[in-house]
């Protein structure tokens, strides 16, 4: 759940803030403007439907505002129960620019939480992701490691570029550092072209991924490969750079 924050609503502005007073602790604080009323109700509906409304403290105020068009729909999309793994969080919004922070337990709710926003909202908005997984533990290891790069292979092609290689290198030492823990490795792509085609393409991604490390001394049966294509994209498809961002590995570690 996203405890200790406030949601803020200034000048179509929409933030979950960490600063708080003591009695609202562990609640979603809602300040702020909103345009009207119809906006108000819907965006306090939504946080009742995801944290329940004993968890909703409203300070909201209606009026002296211009929101963006169909600003209130895309408040209700983005307010998702994908923010429920947020701790100690902010969402900002200016406008149509969006800025989210806080902790989350792993890479895979971070790259979520972005991924369902970019999901939901049209390509005027823009995501500034600034959740950070919390410190501790091996999959916090393989995530630092990777550190928001991205696996590089040659285009439409599963061969990886000499920089994708030197990614893979380094988490290669962190994988042998955490004793060959199993791993789930999983390609994305960008929308561009035929779905299953790039559902196989980022499959055949992760595949060479997987031998790469197998010939370089990681078990091979520690390594699952997988491709998720298009699905999962963690920013809009709709520019170069959100498309650059898409194609990627992930590495989860497997219980």
């Amino acid at each position: 759940m996203l405890t200790a924050a406030s949601l803020l609503c200034l000048v179509h502005v929409c933030a979950l803030a960490a600063d708080h007073e003591p009695a609202d602790a562990g609640k979603v604080v809602v300040s702020g403007t909103v345009p009207d009323e119809a906006s108000r109700a819907a965006v306090l509906g939504r946080l009742r439907e995801v944290y329940g409304a004993g968890h909703i403290v409203d300070r909201l105020e209606v009026g002296g505002v211009v929101p963006p068009p169909n600003w209130t729909e895309y408040m209700t999309k983005i307010l998702g129960p994908s923010l429920k793994q947020v701790t100690k969080g902010q969402l900002r919004v200016n406008g149509t620019q969006i800025a989210i922070r806080g902790n989350v337990g792993n890479e895979a709710a971070r790259q979520q939480v972005a991924s369902d926003m970019a999901t939901a909202l049209n390509p005027t908005y823009s995501i500034d992701n600034a959740l950070v997984v919390a410190a501790g533990g091996a999959q916090n290891r393989l995530d630092d490691t990777l550190s928001n790069r991205t696996i590089e292979f040659e285009t439409g092609s599963a061969m990886l570029t000499p920089k994708g290689q030197a990614i893979l290198d380094e988490m290669l030492v962190v994988i042998k550092e955490l004793g060959m823990p199993r791993l789930q490795i999983i390609g994305h792509t960008d929308s561009v072209g035929n779905r299953l085609a790039n559902v196989g393409l980022s499959l055949a991604r992760s595949g060479s991924v997987r031998d790469y490390l197998i010939e370089r001394g990681v078990p091979a049966e520690t390594l699952g490969a997988v491709g998720s294509g298009p699905d999962f994209p963690v920013a809009s498809n709709d520019t170069a750079e959100g498309r650059a961002k898409n194609r990627r590995i992930e590495f989860r570690l497997v219980n």
